[in-house]
């Protein structure tokens, strides 16, 4: 993801480490950080909500008691007045080190949350959507990407109703927040989840039988819901459909057999639950970019060289 011309065309170059430039709207403020040389310890802490995107170069970052890398394609959302402590152990002129900061209204972002719990509630009436108070460090998606995308330009560019394009944009990423969240805490603590959520449950049904024929109708017995109700409960919290969701697990196990050279492609096609060849190529391609004999060509070559 790249900076905007019109961001070089505003930007003055003040400092060689951590240079801001930023670019205020009614409900948000983008700052733009660029380091020029190699530093410790920088402090930084913001008085709203603030999402913080990695776009070039390596940080890292100690938040609290947790320290971790952070690369361009990731993200972190921290609360307000969270101090954050960064180390730039990379940068350089040649090499810069680029991030942003999307400070957001604790008010713009109670109205979106409130709207999203009337409009699309979640599956367990006890367990509302709220904004995070914590630090989630996250991966971005292809949507968060091209919001982040967008949001540079709407900040960076020259017209009239910028605030206004801007303010859609900021919604649709404070849902995405929300959802990516959701879906990371259901993907990632699924059995501590078992007794509270039925998505949870339904998640650990999926991946303890992958192996056998699941449908819609199966699951949906299993979420103690209608077929209509599950459908849009669990693509409203995981941002994806389930059949989309089996899929993407039975290639995640697939890529795992296709590791040993045993085992014929044929057979690690029925073992994750493919019941037709063909089925199971075009789906491996389709989310991996490759088919199953050329990644598993790509892992033994990978393997060899180590």
């Amino acid at each position: 993801m790249n900076l905007t011309q019109a961001h070089y065309q505003r930007r003055r170059l003040e400092s060689h480490v951590e240079n801001r430039t930023v670019y205020t709207l009614q409900t948000a403020e983008l700052n733009v950080y660029e380091t020029h040389l190699h530093a410790e310890k920088v402090e930084l802490a913001f008085g709203d909500t603030v999402l913080a995107s990695m776009l070039r170069g390596k940080k890292v970052m100690h938040l609290r008691d947790n320290s971790f890398d952070f690369f361009p394609g990731e993200s972190v959302v921290l609360p307000p007045g969270e101090l954050m402590r960064i180390d730039f152990p990379e940068a350089s002129t040649e090499n810069p080190t680029q991030c942003l900061a999307l400070t957001m209204a604790g008010e713009k972002i109670n109205q979106v949350v409130d709207h999203l719990n009337e409009s699309n509630p979640r599956a367990e009436e006890h367990d509302a959507w709220r904004f995070t108070d914590y630090n989630f460090h996250f991966t971005n998606d292809i949507a968060v990407n091209q919001i982040i995308g967008r949001m540079i330009f709407l900040f960076t560019e020259n017209h009239p109703s910028k605030d206004l394009f801007a303010d859609f944009m900021l919604k649709e990423l404070i849902v995405r927040l929300m959802q990516s969240e959701a879906r990371h805490l259901l993907l990632e603590q699924t059995d501590n989840l078992l007794h509270q959520s039925r998505l949870a449950f339904v998640i650990h049904f999926i991946r303890e039988h992958l192996h056998d024929p699941l449908s819609i109708e199966m699951l949906s017995k299993k979420a103690c819901m209608s077929q209509t109700h599950f459908f849009r409960c669990f693509k409203n919290e995981l941002g994806i459909s389930p059949v989309d969701f089996i899929n993407a697990e039975r290639i995640k196990l697939a890529k795992t057999l296709l590791r040993n050279p045993v085992k014929s492609i044929n057979d690690i096609c029925y073992a994750c639950g493919f019941n037709n060849a063909s089925y199971f190529n075009k789906i491996f391609k389709r989310m991996t970019g490759v088919t199953p004999s050329e990644y598993r060509q790509q892992e033994l070559q990978r393997h060899s060289a180590e």
